[in-house]
């Protein structure tokens, strides 16, 4: 079985061997292949986060005492 990366620096976006130039500047629902990248979460969804950026995320877990 073949493991792969995500990373997200410097604006590009790295999926396993594939890079692209990111679309958003947090890293946050980066689509690749009907998929979000969660950076926060380090694993893919099958819809996009409600939040706008990864800064609502973060208030939001704070504010719900975690999740």
């Amino acid at each position: 079985m073949a493991v792969w990366n995500v990373s997200h620096n410097d604006g590009r976006m790295r999926f396993g061997s594939y890079t692209r130039k990111a679309t958003t500047p947090s890293g946050c629902n980066e689509p690749f292949k009907n998929a979000y990248w969660c950076p926060k979460r380090k694993w893919f969804s099958k819809e996009p986060c409600p939040f706008s950026n990864r800064f609502e995320c973060m208030s939001f877990a704070r504010l719900c005492g975690g999740m």
